[in-house]
């Protein structure tokens, strides 16, 4: 499963970048998420996440890296469901905007199911669904400019 979905913002780089990488106050800045747990890691930015779907409680592990510098955020899933899934979020400057895109790139090693769970359950109704949401809420809170 692969997906790239985005969305353009009247905003500065540096805003909308700190809301996503600052994936601790998620919680508080996105109504979906509903924790943002830091796992002790002395190399990495690791997390447990969880999210709703809806209804849908979901949760999973992640390593982030922020890229500034590279104008990307970097996540690789390391538990849950989406376990090895790679997300990048990526930053390009337009004439009238900065296009924010959210890449993803999950391939489950299930057997007989796994392909067809990832790009036509997982993959639309759940990543698909949360990121959406994500990207949204962002662009929302980078063009009021309050944060």
């Amino acid at each position: 499963m692969r997906s790239r979905i985005h969305e353009v913002m009247h905003a500065p780089f540096e805003r909308v970048f700190d809301l996503a990488a600052e994936v601790e106050r998620w919680p508080e800045l996105l109504p979906h998420y509903r924790y943002v747990r830091r796992v002790p890691d002395p190399v990495e930015r690791h997390f447990e996440m969880g999210a709703l779907r809806g209804p849908i409680p979901v949760s999973w592990r992640a390593i982030q890296r922020p890229r500034a510098d590279e104008r990307r955020i970097e996540f690789v899933h390391t538990g849950g469901v989406t376990r090895g899934m790679e997300v990048a979020w990526r930053f390009e400057e337009l004439g009238d905007g900065l296009d924010v895109s959210i890449e993803h790139e999950l391939h489950l090693a299930w057997p007989i199911v796994g392909g067809f769970a990832a790009d036509h359950v997982i993959g639309p109704h759940f990543i698909e669904a949360i990121a959406g949401k994500t990207l949204r809420r962002v662009k929302e809170l980078a063009e009021a400019g309050s944060l």
